[in-house]
Formats: structure tokens, sequence, C-alpha cells
């Protein structure tokens, strides 16, 4: 897609087109990147031993908290790139993005060096107990500490790809690198090393993985000789007001993404108090339960960009028929996967382990939990939007109150009044909450800021 592409893509291209044309690639790799970190758990399963189930569970918050760097970088620097290429200042989006990359290495090198430094009190933090820890800790050393580099800078890169329009290549990139995963697992777990360290496999191919990945977006990059995605000296800086402008948008992002995975530890630790079959039950349903959420994250990805240029060149209309198509699209997708879990979470379970206890149990957590399905992706989109528009105060509230104020006590509270599903149902009940506080919020931004268009949500 060549530039003038990419402005008729933000600029003229019908909204429904536009929306898809950036939406499905990114959905398509968010669905990839679900699979492959489902497919450790799956081959996992397959040794029927529910303590390395449990041992790779616990380590999905670290992972996604390498995630929540390269939103840091990615997200923060993409929305202003989009931003300043609706102003039509090609030369300043071209410094962020420079910055952008050099931050999401210096970021994710210090967390990589941080989780070898302090190994043994994370995996106790994280409730790693004797038949759970030389597993959690062996997974977490090939994909935190030898793989968290190149995984935060595959996902920066295609965020910054994302912003100027290239959402095909963006997707291409980390759907490639989830796919080498998928294939790498059973022949590292199974075939190269021996029983017992299946594990450790499973880390080895998804380090490989995301170095492919990684050296992928390198040669496109190299390739696609764009104007603004073209490195520049780490000493030439962006301007003051844009630096803030990447943290403005990128820290609450990766702070959602960080409250997020707490949210996720607590329900683990939680869960921990009871049996390690609760556990396994849990770390399942915590990554099944992600599918119909990375589609709808999918969809707010692709959406921002468009959003982020209108609103910056002014173009409302345009801006609120993105929003609007956005919206929609979301929630028939989550009604469909409400259906369709509710329908086959026996199964669902089945593929992942044959341990019928863990079944059981997982099947009842999973019918509970994906009925917040449509109220997690309001809550996203919400803070999407907000990210698009540069206010990052905004998420920054959002993202603050659904995790500290909602959902986090929420989970102790229904604990210790219902017990261990309490914890599961914490969710549905916390996200009701959310979803009015981001409603609210919104129509008094809306409100305010384009008071002569209509901002109906």
């Amino acid at each position: 897609m060549t530039e003038r592409n990419n402005t008729d893509l933000f600029e003229n291209m019908p909204v429904a087109k536009a929306v898809r044309t950036m939406a499905v690639p990114t959905v398509i790799s968010q669905l990839i990147v679900l699979i492959y970190n489902i497919a450790d758990t799956f081959f996992i399963g397959r040794t029927n031993n529910p303590y390395m189930v449990a041992g790779a569970s616990l380590i999905l918050p670290i992972f996604n908290i390498t995630l929540s760097l390269s939103g840091l970088a990615g997200v923060g620097g993409g929305a202003l790139i989009s931003r300043l290429l609706g102003e039509k200042r090609p030369d300043e989006a071209r410094r962020v993005y420079s910055f952008s990359v050099y931050l999401g290495i210096l970021l994710s090198a210090m967390f990589s060096l941080a989780t070898l430094i302090f190994m043994r009190p994370l995996m106790n933090l994280l409730g790693a107990g004797r038949d759970t820890y030389d597993y959690a800790s062996g997974y977490a050393f090939f994909v935190i500490v030898c793989g968290g580099v190149p995984t935060v800078l595959s996902n920066t890169l295609a965020t910054l790809i994302r912003s100027v329009g290239e959402s095909r290549r963006a997707g291409f990139g980390i759907t490639m690198g989830g796919i080498i995963n998928i294939i790498l697992d059973p022949l590292f777990m199974f075939a190269l090393l021996p029983d017992g360290m299946e594990i450790m496999g499973a880390g080895m191919a998804t380090c490989l993985s995301n170095c492919i990945a990684c050296a992928y977006f390198v040669i496109v990059l190299i390739r696609m000789k764009n104007d603004v995605l073209r490195m520049s000296s780490p000493l030439r800086f962006p301007t003051r007001k844009s630096i803030l402008g990447v943290f403005g948008v990128g820290l609450p992002s990766s702070v959602s993404t960080l409250l997020f995975d707490l949210d996720y530890v607590i329900i683990d630790r939680l869960m921990s108090g009871y049996n390690d079959i609760a556990l396994a039950a849990v770390g399942i349903v915590l990554k099944a339960e992600r599918l119909p959420l990375n589609v709808g994250i999918g969809i707010c990805q692709g959406m921002m960009p468009i959003i982020a240029y209108n609103y910056s060149a002014k173009n409302y209309d345009r801006m609120n028929d993105t929003k609007n198509y956005s919206l929609k699209l979301g929630l028939v997708c989550a009604v469909i996967s409400i259906t369709l879990y509710e329908l086959f979470a026996g199964q669902i379970m089945n593929i992942f382990i044959n341990d019928a206890q863990t079944v059981s149990l997982g099947t009842d957590f999973l019918r509970i939990r994906v009925l917040a399905t449509p109220l997690m992706f309001l809550s996203f989109f919400h803070v999407y939007l907000f990210n698009g528009f540069g206010k990052g105060g905004y998420a920054m509230f959002l993202g603050a109150v659904r995790w500290l104020v909602f959902n986090i006590p929420m989970l102790f509270l229904l604990n210790g009044l219902v017990g261990m599903y309490g914890i599961v149902w914490s969710q549905v009940t916390a996200d009701i909450l959310t979803v009015a506080l981001s409603l609210v919020t919104y129509r008094c931004y809306a409100k305010r800021a384009f008071a002569s268009v209509s901002a109906a949500v």
C-alpha cells in the first residue's frame, strides 16, 4: 500500500471498508497470538500433569507485562504518529517513531534483566509452590529473560506500522510468529527435549518464534522505505510536547495492561489457596476467555489509527462513523462468542487436558467468565477511543478505576462471601460498574469537546 493509498484509507475510503481493512489483519494476528499462547497450554496439557499446566499459567501475567511495555512504546507512539499525520506533520512523526523504537528496546532489556535477578521472589509472589516452582521458573527464563526484547520490539513495530495504515503487514508479522510458535512447540517439547522438560521446550519455541517475527519486521521496514517509519539518531529527539504525548497515552495503556495482569495474578493467588486442580482449571479458562476478548481488542486496535487521524484532522463526522461501526461490530462478535462458549465449554476444556476434575471445574468457570465478554469489550473500547484522542488522562482514569476500585476489590469481596466461585463471578459484577462509568465519562467528554457535532454513543 503506497502512502497515497494510506491517506485515502484515513480520509476517503468508506468507513466500513476502512475499519475492516485495518481491523481484520489485526484481529487475525490477535487470534494467532492467543492461539500460540494457548498452544503452549495445549501441548503441556498433553502431559496430563496439572502441576506443569499450573506452572505455565502462573507465567501468563508476567508474559503479558512484557506486552504492556510494547503498549507504552507502541500504543503511545502509534497513536501520536496517526494524529501527527492528520495534522500533516510527517517530520515530527518520523522522530516519534524512532523515539518509540529506542524506548521499547530499553524498557524490555531492563525488564528481562530484572526478571533474571529476582526470579525466586517473583515466583513466590505469583504463588508458585513446591510442585510448580521449577516448571514456572524454567518457562519464565526462556519466555521472559531470553525472549523479552524480541517480544516487545516485534509488538511495538507492529503497532507503529499499523499507525500509518499498514495493518496488513503488521498483522502478517505477528501472525507468522504465532504460526511458527505452534509448529515449533511439539518439535521442542516432544522430539528435541527429554520427558519432564516439555515446559522448557514450549518456552524455547516461544522465544525463537518471537525472534523470527522481530527479524521479519526489521526486513519489512527496510524494504518499505516509508518516510515516517525511518530510524534516526537516538540524539534527535522529538519535541517535548511529543515525548509527553507518547507517555501521555502509552503510560495509561501500559498501566492498564499491568493492572489487568495484576488481576490475573490475584485470581491465580486466590485460587491456589483452594487446590492445584482449581488453579490449573482457572489457568486454562483465563486463556480460553481471551479469544473473544482478543477479537474485540483487534477491532479497537484497527479502529484507533483512523479515529486518531480524523480527530486531529477535525473530521468529526468520519471519526464518529468509525466509532459507531466499530462498536456494533465488536458487540456482535461478543454475543456470538457467548453463545458458542456456553454451548461448547466442556469440549473446549477437553482440548487442553483430559483430567476429569480439571475439566469439570473449568467448564463451570468458563461458562461464568464468558458472560463478561461484551462488558469487557465496551471497557476496552472507550479506553482506545481516548487513546486515539490523545487523552491519556481519561484512559488512565478509566483503567485505574476499573481495576483498583472495581475488579480487584470485587475479587476479595466475593471470594470472602461466596468462596471459589465468587472469584469467577467477580469479572461480570465489576465490569457492569466499569461500563456504566465509561459511558458517563465519554458522554461528558463528547458533550464538551464535540459540541458542534453529534457525538452520541
